[in-house]
C-alpha cells in the first residue's frame, strides 16, 4: 500500500511538471502587496564535489516567444519649482556713436581736425561723409625754403546692406599743398639772392569715383571699379580708371574663382626735366587669374596661373608685352591652429602712376616716366601659429624678382637748365628703373596679454641686388616696427609705437667747391638709419568727450626720411574728440 501510495505521489509530480511546460498565452494579472522591502542575504559558496552523469539530450522545438509593450499615462503630482538665475556681474556696454568730431593743435602750426557723419536712411541703405584736414606752418630747423603743407579732403559713400548683395558708391576729392624744401645746401653753394628766387610750392588735386559690390550667392562674387583725375598746379595731368570683377564656382565639386581686370592710367607732363618737350604716356594692363581650391583634412592647396598683357605708350612709341606667372599656395595644419606651415608661388603686374608716386614721396618732379612694374615670381615658405592662447606669431622668408621696379632717386642740380621751376635744384626726385632680386626675411608677433593690452612687434630684413644701377636706391635693408596699447582703467588709455629704419642709398649732386669753376658731380651718398618714437594718451571725460595728446619723434632725432629733406623735432598735438548722433 505505501509503495502504491509512493508511485502516485511521483506519478501527479511528474504530471503537474509536463504541464508547466505549456505557456499560457494569457497569464492574468495579479496584484502583489510588498509589506517589507526585500532583503538580500550571501549564503556561503559550496563546492559540487561529484560530477554528475551526463544523460542523453533530446532536442525538442522551441516556442516562439512574442514581446509586446503596453504603453500608458502615469500621473504626476510633481509640481517643479521656477528656477533662479545666478546673478552675473553685467558689464555695461560703451554706447556707440554714429559721427565724430575732431580737433587738435599742436607745435609747428599743426592743426588736425576731421568730421565725420553718418546716417541709416533705412533698413539697408546708409550715407556717410568724413571731412579732414592736416596742415602745418613749417619751421624745421636751417631749411632755407618754405616747408609748410597742409592736406584738405572730403570723403562721400553711399551704400547698402542685404542679405544677398553688399554695395557702395565712394566719391572723394582732395587737395594737397607741398614745398620742395630740400635744397642740398651742403653740398651746392646757393646765393642768397637766388634762394628768394626760388618757387618751391606744389600742389596737388584729386576727384575719384568708385565703387564696391559683394554676392554672398552666384557665380559673380566681388567688382571692384574705380576713376580718378590726378593734377598738379605745373599742367600735369593723369586719368586712371579700373574694373576688376571676381567670379567664383564649382567644378566636379572644386572651388574655382576667377579674377579679371583691366587697368588704364594716361597722362602728360608739360615738360621734361631739362625743359625739351612734353611728356605723354599711356599703360593699359588686361589679364586673367583663374586658380581652383583642393582641400583635404589639415591641406588646402590653391593652384592657378595669371595671363597679362601690357600695352605702353610713351611720346608715341608703343610697345605690348604678354606675361604668364605662377599663382599656387598651400597650407598644412601641423598642429590645428598651434603651427601652420605655408608656401607659395605667385605674381603679377603692378601698375605705376603718378598718384601712387605722389603717395610715396610727396616730393618728386612731374617730370616722371612711368611705366608698369612686372612681378615675375614671388617665392616664400613660412610659419604660422599661435605660442599660447593670446600669443601668435608668423615667419615668413621670400625670393622675388622683379622687372621694371621703380625707385626713388634724387634728381641733378640742373645749372644749365633754362627751367625756372622750384624743383630743378636738386631738391625733387626721379623715378629710375631696374630688375630687382630681393631675398627677404620677415617675423611677426601678437601678444594680447589681456582685453586692455596688446602689443605688436614685426621686422624684415631685405638683400638687394640690381641688375643695372649700382644700389637699389632708396630701399632700407631693414624695417622694425612696434606698436603698444594699452587701458590703464576705464578712463585713461594709452600707446607707444616705435619705428626703425635702416640705412638707404641715394646718387646726390655735389659740387667742387675748390674749383675756380663750378663743377658737379653725381656722388654715392648713404643715409643714416633713424628710429621714431610716438606716444599718445587719452582720457574718456564721458561717454561722448575724449581728450587725448599725442606725440611724434619724442627721440627728437633729426634725421632724413629722403636726402636733404630733414623731418620735424618733437612734435606734440593736444586735442579731443566729441561723439553725437543726430
Amino acid at each position: 500500500m505505501s509503495k502504491k501510495i509512493s508511485f502516485c505521489i511521483i506519478a501527479i509530480s511528474i504530471f503537474q511538471w509536463g504541464f508547466s511546460q505549456k505557456k499560457d498565452e494569457n497569464i492574468g494579472s495579479e496584484v502583489v502587496n510588498i509589506v517589507k522591502p526585500y532583503t538580500p542575504t550571501i549564503s556561503d559558496a559550496f563546492k559540487v564535489k561529484e560530477i554528475p552523469a551526463a544523460e542523453e539530450e533530446i532536442p525538442e522545438p522551441k516556442l516562439p516567444i512574442k514581446y509586446q509593450i503596453f504603453s500608458f499615462p502615469v500621473a504626476s503630482t510633481f509640481i517643479p519649482s521656477k528656477g533662479k538665475a545666478a546673478d552675473v556681474d553685467k558689464e555695461e556696454l560703451e554706447k556707440g556713436f554714429s559721427n565724430y568730431a575732431l580737433l587738435g593743435v599742436g607745435n609747428y602750426g599743426t592743426v588736425n581736425a576731421e568730421v565725420f557723419v553718418a546716417h541709416q536712411l533705412n533698413r539697408t541703405d546708409y550715407v556717410g561723409a568724413l571731412l579732414h584736414h592736416l596742415s602745418s606752418q613749417g619751421g624745421i630747423k636751417n631749411v632755407k625754403l618754405n616747408d609748410k603743407f597742409y592736406t584738405t579732403g572730403l570723403d562721400i559713400t553711399y551704400g547698402s546692406r542685404t542679405k544677398d548683395l553688399q554695395w557702395n558708391v565712394d566719391l572723394g576729392v582732395k587737395n594737397q599743398i607741398i614745398n620742395w624744401y630740400g635744397l642740398p645746401s651742403e653740398n651746392i653753394l646757393f646765393a642768397d639772392e637766388s634762394i628768394v628766387k626760388i618757387d618751391a610750392q606744389q600742389s596737388y588735386n584729386t576727384i575719384e569715383l568708385g565703387g564696391k559690390m559683394d554676392f554672398k550667392d552666384g557665380l559673380f562674387s566681388h567688382a571692384n571699379i574705380l576713376f580718378k583725375r590726378f593734377s598738379d598746379k605745373m599742367g600735369s595731368g593723369e586719368n586712371r580708371f579700373f574694373v576688376k570683377p571676381e567670379f567664383d564656382f564649382d567644378v566636379v565639386n572644386q572651388k574655382v574663382k576667377a579674377l579679371f581686370e583691366l587697368d588704364y592710367v594716361g597722362g602728360s607732363f608739360e615738360r621734361d626735366f631739362f625743359n625739351t618737350g612734353g611728356m605723354k604716356y599711356s599703360n593699359i594692363i588686361f589679364g586673367t587669374k583663374p586658380s581652383f581650391l583642393y582641400q583635404q583634412d589639415d591641406l588646402s592647396v590653391t593652384i592657378g596661373a595669371g595671363v597679362f598683357y601690357t600695352s605702353s605708350t610713351f611720346n608715341d612709341v608703343s610697345e605690348g608685352k604678354l606675361f604668364v606667372y605662377p599663382n599656387v599656395k598651400a597650407s598644412y595644419r601641423l598642429v590645428g591652429d598651434l603651427m601652420i606651415a605655408y608656401a607659395g608661388a605667385e605674381g603679377g603686374v603692378n601698375q605705376n602712376s603718378y598718384a601712387d608716386f605722389v603717395g610715396q614721396n610727396p616730393f618728386v618732379s612731374p617730370t616722371l616716366y612711368i611705366v608698369p612694374t612686372s612681378n615675375a615670381y614671388d617665392l616664400y615658405i613660412g610659419m604660422k601659429g599661435k605660442l599660447a592662447s593670446a600669443v601668435s606669431f608668423n615667419v615668413k622668408g621670400g625670393y622675388n624678382s622683379q622687372i621694371d621696379k621703380a625707385f626713388f632717386q634724387s634728381n641733378t642740380f640742373a645749372v644749365t637748365n633754362s627751367n625756372d621751376k622750384g624743383y630743378v635744384n636738386g631738391n625733387s626726385f626721379q623715378v629710375v628703373y631696374d630688375d630687382l632680386t630681393t631675398i627677404s626675411v620677415f617675423g611677426e608677433i601678437k601678444a594680447d596679454f589681456s582685453k586692455k593690452t596688446s602689443l605688436v612687434l614685426s621686422g624684415t630684413y631685405n638683400n638687394f641686388s640690381t641688375r643695372n644701377i649700382e644700389k637699389a636706391w632708396n630701399l632700407p635693408q631693414l624695417k622694425v616696427e612696434s606698436t603698444l596699447n594699452m587701458d590703464f582703467t576705464d578712463k585713461w588709455y594709452g600707446g607707444i609705437q616705435l619705428f626703425f629704419v635702416g640705412e638707404r642709398t641715394d646718387l646726390v649732386t655735389v659740387q667742387d667747391q675748390t674749383a675756380l669753376i663750378p663743377t658737379y658731380i653725381n656722388q654715392q651718398v648713404t643715409l643714416d638709419s633713424y628710429f621714431d618714437l610716438n606716444a599718445n594718451v587719452g582720457f574718456k571725460y564721458n561717454k561722448r568727450l575724449t581728450a587725448f595728446l599725442r606725440g611724434n619723434n619724442l627721440a627728437n632725432q633729426q634725421y632724413n626720411r629722403w636726402a636733404n629733406f630733414p623731418v620735424q623735432g618733437i612734435q606734440v598735438l593736444l586735442g579731443g574728440i566729441y561723439k553725437f548722433d543726430f
